[in-house]
């Protein structure tokens, strides 16, 4: 067997991203969204051996849910999740089909509801909205150690 052949399939397997996608049709599957987190972020863990705090796996079930949440409330159509390893971070997109774009209101303690985006922002590392061809995309980032240098302290059962 050709040993250079067989590397370079290996290093092809070695590249690819950790990633995954779905699309959610409805309000009823935004608890589907939240167990996707789970289950990948889970096998993140478990099969690729990254660590995942107990802190980022509740952040990202939060916002997750916060996104997917305001997708669907808010956009016609279905909506599409993608969560991807990068860095020692997750990377979650939230795509819709509407042009709108949030609206991010200032803190406010005495305002009942529309605290979403305020707390996605807040648990994410970094927040950003893109037009897209059809509809936006909003991007946000968390890290998935406790200790951004990927201390073994940020590795805790599921």
């Amino acid at each position: 067997m050709d040993l250079l052949a067989q590397d370079k399939k290996h290093e092809l397997l070695v590249d690819r991203p950790i990633a995954v996608s779905a699309v959610f049709e409805d309000s009823g599957e935004i608890a589907g969204a939240r167990d996707l987190v789970r289950e990948f972020l889970t096998s993140v863990q478990a099969v690729h051996g990254l660590p995942v705090s107990r802190r980022a796996m509740d952040m990202v079930k939060l916002a997750v849910s916060e996104l997917v949440t305001n997708a669907r409330k808010f956009a016609p159509g279905p909506c599409l999740l993608t969560l991807q390893i990068k860095d020692g971070a997750v990377q979650v997109s939230v795509w819709d089909s509407s042009t709108t774009l949030p609206l991010l209101l200032p803190a406010d303690p005495t305002r009942v509801g529309q605290h979403g985006l305020e707390i996605v922002m807040a648990v994410s590392q970094s927040f950003a909205i893109h037009r897209e061809p059809v509809g936006k995309r909003i991007a946000i980032s968390i890290v998935l150690a406790d200790d951004p240098g990927g201390d073994a302290a940020g590795r805790q059962a599921m």
